[in-house]
C-alpha cells in the first residue's frame, strides 16, 4: 500500500475504525427499515408507525446541531464516544420494547446517538486526513453502505420473519465496540479546533429546530387525515420555528444562495431532499402502479447504492483534474437525469418498469459524486475553528431537506390518492388509469427541487480573486 493512501500503515487503523462505524449506522438504517413493519404489527402500533422514522430524524437534527458545537469546543471524542453509547442504548430500548410508545422512544434515543456519530466522524476525517486524501476516504465511506444495502434487508427480513424482530436490534449491539476501540488512540489525540466565536444558546436553537421539524411532520399528518385548519396552523408554526433557528445554525447567506460554504450547505439539503423524496415513494410506485413484487421493487434501491458507490469512487480517483465545482454540477445533472428517467415510468405507461431502476442507478451515481465533493469542499471552505459547526450545518441541511420533501410528498400522495380512489369508485375513471396523479405530483416536486440543486451547484466556490479557503490542518496520526 502506498504511503499516499487512506490505507497506508499510519492511517490504516483510523480508516478501518471510521468505516466500521459508518457500516454500523448503515446496517441499522437498512435493517430497521425492513424489520419495522413486523415490529409495529407485533406491538399493535401501526398508528405510530410514521413516528418511528420521523422521530429518529427529528432527534438527530437536535443532536447534530449540539454535536457540532461540542466538536469545536472539545474535539470529536465526546461526539463519537457519546454518540455510540447513546445509539447502543436506543438499540437496547427498542429491542426490549413492550409497546409501540416504548419502541418509538428507543428510536428517538437512536436518533440522538446517530446525529453525534456522523458529525464526529466528519470532524475526525477533517483532522486526520490531508486534503489530497479526503476525496478517497469519502469514496470509502460511500462504499461502506454497499454491503449493508445488499445484505441488511435480506438478513433483517429473514430474522424478523423466522425468529424475532428484536434480534435485529440486539444483534447490532456487539458491533458498537470494535469501532471505538480502533479509533480510541486518535480520539485521545484529536483535540478541539482553534478557538472561534460561539453562537449563544446553540442548544436552545437546536431544540427549537427539532420542535419545528416535529410540528411540520405533525401538521402534514393532520392534513392527511382531513384536519385542514389545524394542520395548516401546525405547519405554519413549524415553519416559523425552523426558519428562526436555521438563520443561526446555518452559515450566513445560506438561504440567499451566497457563494462558497453557504451554497455547499444548501446544495446538500436540496439534493438530498430531492433524491430521498423520490426514494421514499419509488418502491410504493413500482408495487401499486406498475404491479411489481415488493422484492423486485426493493431491488431498485440496491441499484442506487451501487451507483452511489461507483460515483464516489470515480470522484476520489488520484490525479483527477476536474475542479470540484464542475464535479458538483456534473453530479447534480446526473441526479436530475436519473430522476427524470425514473419518473417516466409514471408518466408514460409504455415505458417498462426496469427504466425506473436504471434511472435510479444513474441518480445514485450522481449522488455519490456530488455529496463526496461537498464533503471535500466543506473542509476547504470552513472558517478556522468552526469545522465542527460547519459539519453539523451540512448534516442539518441534509436531514431537514429529507424531512421537508418526504413530508410534502406524503401530503400530496394522501390527498391525490384518496381523490383518485374516489373517482374510480364513482366510475368516473373512464377505464384503466395509465397515469398515477399522486406519484406524478410527488415526483414533479422532487424534480423541481433538483433543478434548483443544479443552479446552486454553480455557486459552491467563491468567485476568483476573493478570499480563498483557510489553511488546512490535520492531526499527526503516525
Amino acid at each position: 500500500m502506498t504511503p499516499d493512501s487512506p490505507l497506508a500503515p499510519h492511517l490504516r487503523r483510523t480508516t478501518i475504525g471510521v468505516l466500521a462505524l459508518v457500516s454500523l449506522v448503515a446496517f441499522e438504517a437498512m435493517a430497521v427499515a425492513t424489520a419495522m413493519p413486523v415490529a409495529a404489527r407485533a406491538l399493535d402500533g401501526l398508528v405510530l408507525y410514521a413516528w418511528a422514522f420521523t422521530g429518529f430524524l427529528i432527534t438527530s437534527l437536535f443532536a447534530t446541531a449540539v454535536a457540532g458545537d461540542l466538536c469545536d469546543r472539545f474535539g470529536p471524542r465526546p461526539a463519537v464516544v457519546g454518540g455510540v453509547v447513546v445509539f447502543a442504548l436506543g438499540l437496547a430500548l427498542a429491542g426490549a420494547a413492550t409497546s409501540m410508545v416504548m419502541f418509538v422512544a428507543g428510536r428517538l434515543v437512536q436518533g440522538l446517538g446517530a446525529g453525534g456519530i456522523i458529525v464526529g466522524i466528519y470532524v475526525l476525517i477533517g483532522q486526520a486526513y490531508p486534503d489530497r486524501l479526503r476525496p478517497r476516504i469519502f469514496s470509502y465511506l460511500s462504499a461502506a453502505w454497499v454491503i449493508p444495502a445488499v445484505v441488511g434487508p435480506i438478513v433483517a427480513g429473514t430474522v424478523a420473519e423466522n425468529l424475532t424482530w428484536r434480534l435485529v436490534f440486539y444483534g447490532l449491539l456487539p458491533l458498537v465496540v470494535a469501532p471505538v476501540v480502533l479509533l480510541w488512540p486518535l480520539l485521545c489525540r484529536a483535540g478541539p479546533a482553534e478557538p472561534a466565536a460561539r453562537l449563544p444558546g446553540r442548544v436552545w436553537l437546536a431544540l427549537v429546530l427539532a420542535v419545528g421539524g416535529a410540528a411540520l411532520q405533525l401538521g402534514g399528518q393532520q392534513l392527511e387525515h382531513g384536519a385542514v385548519p389545524l394542520g395548516t396552523a401546525t405547519i405554519a408554526t413549524g415553519a416559523v420555528l425552523v426558519g428562526l433557528s436555521l438563520r443561526r445554525l446555518l452559515p450566513a447567506g445560506t438561504l440567499r444562495l451566497r457563494r462558497g460554504l453557504p451554497s455547499v450547505v444548501l446544495l446538500r439539503g436540496v439534493q438530498a431532499g430531492a433524491f430521498f423524496g423520490v426514494e421514499a415513494f419509488l418502491p410504493l410506485m413500482l408495487v401499486e402502479h406498475r404491479g411489481l413484487s415488493p422484492t423486485l421493487a426493493g431491488a431498485s434501491l440496491t441499484g442506487a447504492a451501487l451507483g452511489w458507490s461507483a460515483g464516489a469512487w470515480w470522484q476520489g480517483r488520484p490525479g483527477l483534474s476536474i475542479d470540484r465545482q464542475r464535479l458538483a454540477v456534473a453530479g447534480s445533472l446526473l441526479v436530475l437525469a436519473g430522476l427524470v428517467l425514473t419518473s417516466s415510468a409514471v408518466v408514460a405507461p409504455t415505458v417498462p418498469p426496469v427504466t425506473a431502476a436504471v434511472g435510479w442507478v444513474i441518480a445514485g451515481s450522481g449522488m455519490g459524486i456530488t455529496l463526496s465533493t461537498l464533503s471535500v469542499l466543506l473542509f476547504r471552505l470552513a472558517p478556522p475553528g468552526e469545522e465542527g459547526s460547519s459539519s453539523a450545518a451540512l448534516q442539518l441541511s441534509d436531514a431537514l431537506g429529507c424531512v421537508l420533501t418526504v413530508g410534502l410528498g406524503g401530503v400530496l400522495y394522501a390527498a391525490l390518492h384518496d381523490r383518485a380512489g374516489a373517482v374510480a369508485a364513482a366510475g368516473g375513471g373512464g377505464g384503466e388509469v395509465d397515469i398515477a396523479p399522486e406519484f406524478a405530483a410527488v415526483f414533479a416536486v422532487m424534480i423541481t427541487a433538483q433543478v434548483l440543486a443544479v443552479l446552486v451547484a454553480r455557486r459552491v466556490l467563491p468567485r476568483p480573486g476573493r478570499q480563498g479557503a483557510p489553511a488546512l490542518r490535520h492531526v499527526n496520526v503516525a
